[in-house]
C-alpha cells in the first residue's frame, strides 16, 4: 500500500511538473516550443487608449519570416505582415488596436507547415494617466544635467558586468567607466531638489555594449534595455517615481541619429538601407575602419542653405557621426516607425517630463518633423529639446516650432539649445569693455530674441557634457561665475546647469577635454575626501557658489516675473548692465557690475521701469534697498533685487 501511494504521488508530481512547464512555455516572453532561443520582440508591450491605435512589432529570430502570425484577442487585428528583403530573420507585424480593446495579455501564434508553432505572449497595458497629463518642462523649470557614470556610485555590485565587452573600472582614466549609477542619482535627488532644481536630465542610460568608451551612453546597442552597469529598469522607474514624489520631472536623453556599432541588428541587417552607407560598411565589415570616407561632414547648415550642393547635404544627413556609430536611415519607413514607437514607449513606461534629442540636425530633417509631430500629437503638453550645436541664432531658431522659415519647414519641436547665448555670456563677462566687446555681446545676444518663435521655450546653459566647464571658461573667477550664472537664471529661457557647476568644478588642466568635463562629483564615491553633498572639504568660493545657486533657484521657482514676465534690458553703461523681469506687482532686477573701483550710477536712466521710492530686497543677502536717484557700487559682481515681499 505504501509503495502504491508513492507511485501515485510520483505520477501526480510528474503530471503537475509537465503541465506547469507547458504553462511556463506558453506564458514566457517569446518562447518557442521547438527552439529554446528567445526571439526579440520590440516594442516589448504597448498600451490601450492611445491617440494612434496602431503599433508595429519587430520580431527577430532565425527564419521567422517564413511563419504566419495569428492573433485571437478582442479588438486586436493584424493589418499587415512584412518579411524583410535582406534577412529571413525578421518579421514586421502591423497591429490595429481598437478603441474598445481592454488591457490584457494575448498570444501571438506564429505558424509554419510541418513545424511547431512559436507562441509569444504580448501585453497591452492600461495607461497610468491621460495624454494631456504628461506635462513637459518649461520656463518655470530649472534643469540639472548629469553624466550618470560620474555622479555617484551607490551600487558597487553593478560596476563590472562580465557579459558585456568593456569590463574595467578606472577612475584615473577620464574615458573609462567610473561606476556611477541610477541609484546614485536617486540618492542625490534630495540634494538636487534642495538646491532648487525641478528637473533632472541624465545623459543616456541605455545599454552601450561597446568595447571601449561606453560610459557616455551615446552609442546605444539596445534601445529597450537599461545598461546593467547603471542598474535595472526598476531603478530607472524608481528614479522617475521619486522625482514625481518631489514634484520634479525626468528628461530622457534619446538618440535618433545613430546607434552603437555593436547593436545586435548590425550583425544581421533587415534591409539594404537600414543604416546609411550600409554597403560600404558591409564590404568592410571584417576590417572596419573610418578610412572608408563615410563620416559626417558636420555641415549642419546644409539643412537650411538654399545653395547647398546635394553631396554636402547627404554628407551631413547620411554620414556616420563617428566610426563606431552607424547612421540610422530614417527614410526607411520601418526604421522611422521603430524610432517613433521607441520614444513613445519610454514616455509611457517612465512617465517622462521631456525628451532631449541628441545631434538634432544630423538625421533626415523631414523625419525629425514627423517624429516630434507624432509625440506632440500623442502628448500635446509635452516638451522636446533638440541639440543644435551652432552659435548662429538663425540656425537655432530654424528648428523651433512656429518659426517663419523661408522653405516652409515646420519642426514640431518646442525647444532648442541656446549655444549662441552661452557664447555671448562667456565672452561678455570675460572681455574688456569697449564699444563692440564686453557686456554689449550679452546685450546684443539677447536682442536676437526677435528671431525666435518663443524665446522662453529655449534651453539656455553655460556648460554641459560637451562644452568646457563654466568656471574654467571664466578664468576660475568665482565673481565672474556668479555674474554669468545669475544673469542666465534671469533670462526668458529654460535654464540648464551641469552637475558640479554649483561647486565650481573645472576642466582647467585641459580645457574642453571630455574626460575632465565629466569629472567625478566629489562625495559620490566611498573614500572621497571632499563631499559636495555635505559640503565637507569645499573651499570658501565653492560653498558660496553652492549657496548662491540655492538662493537664486529657490526664488526663481516661485517667481512669475522670471518664469513668464516681460523682459526689459538697457544698453550697457559704464561697465554695468541692467536687466528687468516684470509680472504684475513683481519686478526682478539683475545687475552686472564689472568695475573694480567704486562707481555711482544714475537710476533716473531706468525710470520707465517705475521703481522710484520702492523697497527691493537683495535675493542673496536679504538686505533691503530703496530705489532712489543713484546706485553706489562698491565692488564688481552680480546683484539680484526683487520687489516681492
Amino acid at each position: 500500500m505504501k509503495l502504491h501511494r508513492s507511485i501515485i504521488f510520483s505520477f501526480v508530481i510528474i503530471f503537475f511538473f509537465s503541465c506547469n512547464q507547458k504553462e511556463n512555455l506558453k506564458n514566457a516572453s517569446a518562447v518557442s516550443i521547438s527552439n529554446a532561443k528567445l526571439p526579440i520582440v520590440e516594442p516589448p508591450n504597448w498600451w490601450i487608449g492611445m491617440e494612434n491605435n496602431n503599433v508595429q512589432l519587430l520580431i527577430h529570430h532565425p527564419n521567422i519570416s517564413e511563419y504566419k502570425p495569428e492573433i485571437n484577442y478582442n479588438g486586436v487585428s493584424i493589418k499587415k505582415t512584412t518579411p524583410t528583403s535582406k534577412s529571413n530573420n525578421y518579421l514586421f507585424i502591423d497591429l490595429e488596436i481598437s478603441k474598445t480593446t481592454k488591457a490584457g495579455k494575448f498570444d501571438i501564434i506564429l505558424k509554419k507547415e510541418n513545424t511547431d508553432d512559436f507562441i509569444h505572449t504580448y501585453e497591452l497595458k492600461s495607461r497610468e494617466k491621460s495624454a494631456k497629463d504628461y506635462k513637459g518642462f518649461d520656463s518655470s523649470d530649472a534643469i540639472y544635467l548629469i553624466t550618470p557614470d560620474r555622479f555617484t556610485n551607490a551600487d558597487e555590485s553593478n560596476d563590472i558586468n562580465k557579459n558585456l565587452k568593456e569590463t574595467t573600472i578606472d577612475r584615473t582614466d577620464g574615458y573609462q567607466r567610473h561606476g556611477g549609477d541610477l541609484q546614485g542619482i536617486i540618492n542625490g535627488v534630495d540634494y538636487i531638489s534642495d538646491l532648487g532644481f525641478t528637473t533632472i536630465w541624465p545623459t543616456p542610460v541605455l545599454t552601450n555594449d561597446m568595447p571601449k568608451g561606453s560610459y557616455h551612453g551615446y552609442a546605444i546597442t539596445d534601445y529597450y534595455q537599461v545598461d546593467p552597469r547603471f542598474g535595472t529598469m526598476d531603478d530607472y522607474k524608481n528614479l522617475a517615481d521619486k522625482l514625481r514624489q518631489k514634484g520634479m520631472k525626468l528628461i530622457m536623453d534619446q538618440v535618433a541619429n545613430h546607434c552603437g556599432l555593436e547593436h545586435w541588428w548590425m550583425k544581421d541587417l533587415p534591409f539594404d538601407d537600414w543604416v546609411n552607407n550600409q554597403k560600404n560598411y558591409e564590404d568592410n565589415i571584417d576590417n572596419w575602419t573610418y578610412k572608408t570616407n563615410i563620416g559626417s561632414n558636420h555641415r549642419r547648415t546644409t539643412n537650411q542653405d538654399t545653395y547647398a550642393a546635394k553631396v554636402d547635404r547627404k554628407g551631413n544627413n547620411e554620414g556616420w557621426f563617428v566610426a563606431g556609430m552607424p547612421d540610422l536611415n530614417q527614410r526607411n519607413p520601418f526604421m522611422a516607425t521603430y524610432i517613433i514607437q521607441n520614444s513613445i514607449w519610454w514616455i509611457e513606461t517612465l512617465g517622462l517630463g521631456g525628451i532631449r534629442q541628441d545631434t538634432y540636425p544630423y538625421p533626415d530633417k523631414q523625419f525629425m518633423s514627423n517624429w516630434a509631430g507624432a509625440i506632440m500629437n500623442e502628448y500635446p503638453n509635452f516638451s522636446i529639446v533638440g541639440e543644435e550645436w551652432s552659435y548662429n541664432p538663425l540656425l537655432v531658431g530654424y528648428w523651433q516650432t512656429g518659426a517663419n522659415n523661408k522653405d516652409g519647414y515646420e519642426s514640431n519641436l518646442k525647444s532648442t539649445m541656446d549655444f549662441p547665448m552661452q557664447k555671448s555670456i562667456i565672452e561678455g563677462i570675460n572681455e574688456e569693455e569697449t564699444w563692440g566687446t564686453g557686456l554689449v555681446k550679452i546685450y546684443e545676444g539677447l536682442a536676437n530674441d526677435f528671431h525666435y518663435a518663443t524665446p522662453k521655450d529655449i534651453m539656455v546653459f553655460l556648460d554641459n557634457h560637451d562644452e568646457g566647464r563654466m568656471f574654467t571658461a571664466l578664468n576660475e573667477d568665482a565673481t565672474k561665475s556668479k555674474m554669468a550664472l545669475g544673469y542666465m537664471l534671469m533670462l526668458p529661457r529654460i535654464p540648464q546647469i551641469y552637475y558640479g557647476t554649483e561647486i565650481l568644478m573645472d576642466d582647467t588642466a585641459n580645457h574642453g577635454d571630455h574626460g575632465l568635463i565629466r569629472t567625478d562629483f566629489p562625495g559620490g564615491w566611498k573614500g572621497d575626501k571632499t563631499n559636495a553633498f555635505t559640503r565637507k572639504g569645499l573651499s570658501k568660493d565653492q560653498k558660496e557658489m553652492q549657496s548662491f545657486v540655492k538662493r537664486v533657484l529657490n526664488y526663481r521657482k516661485n517667481s512669475k516675473a522670471i518664469q513668464e514676465g516681460k523682459t526689459i534690458h538697457f544698453a550697457p553703461f559704464m561697465g554695468t548692465y541692467f536687466l528687468f523681469r516684470v509680472k504684475d506687482d513683481e519686478t526682478v532686477v539683475h545687475i552686472i557690475n564689472k568695475n573694480d573701483k567704486p562707481i555711482s550710477i544714475d537710476l533716473k536712466r531706468y525710470a520707465e521701469v517705475d521703481l522710484r521710492g520702492k523697497t527691493l530686497k537683495n535675493i542673496i543677502t536679504g538686505e533691503d534697498f530703496v530705489w532712489g536717484d543713484d546706485f553706489n557700487f562698491t565692488e564688481k559682481g552680480s546683484i539680484i533685487l526683487t520687489t516681492k515681499k
